[in-house]
Formats: C-alpha cells, structure tokens, sequence
C-alpha cells in the first residue's frame, strides 16, 4: 500500500494543507506526516483516502506518475487496449495472465508497466501524447471500415515511442510469461521444494522486467536500459539456479534448461512454450534429469558391486588398472 502517494492526491484533491487534511480525517498533523513518509495505512483509512482522492481503484502511484486524474484515465485507456491487443494475439497456448482482465489486475497492470518504463530510464510526460488521445475501438460499423480504423491506429501505436514499447513490452511478456508457464510455474506449487520464501519467489512477480529486456529501445528514450537489463539478469540467474538447485536436490525433474528464460530472445521462449503446449516436447526430458539418472545408477553400481565381488571372493584382491579404462583401450 502506497500511504505517501495516497496522502498526496488526497492533500491534491482538497487543495489543503496537512492539517486540514487530518481534521478531515480526524488524525493529527504528524500522523500525516508519518503516512507521507510511508509508514503503515489501515485499510479503512486508505480507503477513505481513497474517496477523498475520488480515484476509485486506480493504483495511487499509478495516478501521481501519469500526473493527475486525468491523465491517469488516458494512460490506462491506452494499457487496457495494449494489454488486450497483446493477450488476444498471444501464440503460446498459455494464457498471459498479468494482461488479463481478473478483477484488479489491470490496476497492478498500470502500475507495473509505468514502474518497468521509469526504471529503464523513460520519463513519463506530464501530459498524456495528444496524438495517442484517440478511439482505439469503433462500435456497430461494417468491417471494412473497422479494418481501416485498426490500421491507423496501429500506425499512431507504432509512431509513438510510449505506445510502441509498451506494445513491444507487452508482446515480449506474452511470449516470456508462456514458457514460465509451461515450464516453470508447476515447481511453486511442488512441497517438496518450498521455494516460496526463498529469493526465487521473485520470478513470477518480476516477469514484466525481464520481459523488458528483450526488447529493442533506444537509449535516448531510456537512457538507464543498458544498466536495467544487466541488473534485471542477474537477478534472475540468482533466483533461476536457487529453483534448479533445490529442484535437484529435491529430485524433481526439469524439462527445460529453466536459465533459457534469461538469455534466449522472448520470440524463442514462445516458440518453445506452444511446442509444449501443443505435446510436441512430450518426451523431452531435460539433460539435468540424465544427469541425475546416471547419478542415481552410479551409487546403484556403488552398493551393489563390492557386495558381488565379496560373494565371488575376489574383493580383497582386486585391483583397478586404469589404462584400461582410456579410450582406444
């Protein structure tokens, strides 16, 4: 909960001071300074903010990036069709679901797509693109005259460096959320590796980002993108091999090369994902799982064979030569 952005569309919207806000509220003036400085808000008070803002269940950060209300309004208008766009033309065969429509998602939607921009470096105007402030969508007219209208306002999306890397954005999650679900998801749901509590409970939440970094933008438009991906892999290498360790010890097998979701380009991880989807992987186990067979075969081999040779009477005697066990021997 954002305490510090709430109080300040609330202080914003009343056009009031601190204190006349907290006789509003019926609190003192250094309780609100307390909250401004993000200390802990009962959610009955947030949501009295919340009416006093009149932003109803809009992210309160989300509002005071876009600058106002308004603005807020426009921008969300744009995600919402971007977002629908994107999931609607998704090939995975995985619902993406954070572009999903589920009661909330949208807002965390928002919030995450300004919070992924702004870390690489963009900065959100102060006023919503006026060429983007248009109809994305016409009712009740023929089909040819809806083609036409999605032509041209895919020509504005893809002129516009804010639509067109939030459309790429989104388009580079379809594909990176697919292969998380088809391959890595399952493992959060597995008790016996617990890996919730663990760094590696980051990985889901953290798609979007990752997701950014497989996109191509120009660095005048986000002059931080080079330092945002190297921070944004690294930290998931961290998290991936924390997941494939305890998988391992844990002897659960794996069916894909799960670090593939850190260095390979999202067109491929989509690629891979709808294989999958599709039962074309069927049988493909992932080399960790061969290496865990021959692992297991080896410590077979280890118990079993000293006991043969102890029945043969040849244990005490017997020698390795290990020449012989070059190749070409």
């Amino acid at each position: 909960m954002d305490s510090e952005a709430l109080v300040q569309l609330a202080l914003n919207a009343l056009s009031c001071n601190q204190k006349e806000l907290g006789l509003r509220l019926g609190v003192s003036p250094t309780q609100i300074s307390k909250w401004k400085k993000g200390e802990h808000m009962s959610l009955d008070m947030a949501e009295k903010l919340r009416e006093l803002a009149n932003i109803g269940d809009r992210d309160p950060q989300f509002v005071i990036w876009a600058g106002s209300l308004t603005e807020a309004d426009k921008w969300e208008r744009l995600i919402r069709y971007l977002a629908e766009r994107a999931y609607e033309g998704g090939e995975t065969g995985y619902n993406t679901y954070p572009l999903g429509d589920e009661e909330g998602q949208r807002e965390l939607l928002c919030w995450s797509t300004f919070h992924t921009l702004i870390e690489m470096g963009v900065t959100i105007p102060e006023r919503f693109p006026e060429e983007l402030d248009v109809e994305y969508e016409l009712d009740d007219e023929d089909e040819d005259t809806i083609q036409d209208h999605e032509s041209r306002v895919s020509v504005i999306i893809e002129n516009n460096p804010y639509s067109s890397t939030i459309d790429k954005l989104y388009h580079s999650l379809n594909n990176v959320y697919g292969f998380y679900a088809a391959y890595m998801s399952e493992l959060f749901y597995d008790e016996e590796l617990d890996l919730m509590g663990t760094p590696a409970e980051n990985i889901e939440p953290c798609l979007m980002s990752l997701a950014a970094c497989k996109i191509e933008v120009d660095t005048q438009f986000a002059p931080n993108f080079a330092r945002f991906r190297a921070r944004v892999k690294k930290e998931y290498k961290e998290w991936i091999d924390i997941a494939k360790d305890m998988a391992f010890r844990a002897g659960v097998p794996l069916r894909a090369e799960l670090l593939d979701l850190v260095y390979d380009s999202d067109d491929s991880l989509g690629h891979e994902a709808e294989a999958e989807s599709l039962g074309f992987n069927a049988s493909r186990i992932h080399p960790d799982v061969y290496m865990n067979e021959l692992l297991v075969g080896m410590r077979i081999i280890h118990q079993v064979l000293p006991a043969i040779m102890k029945k043969l009477g040849v244990y005490e005697e017997f020698e390795l030569d290990t020449t012989k066990l070059r190749l070409g021997d």
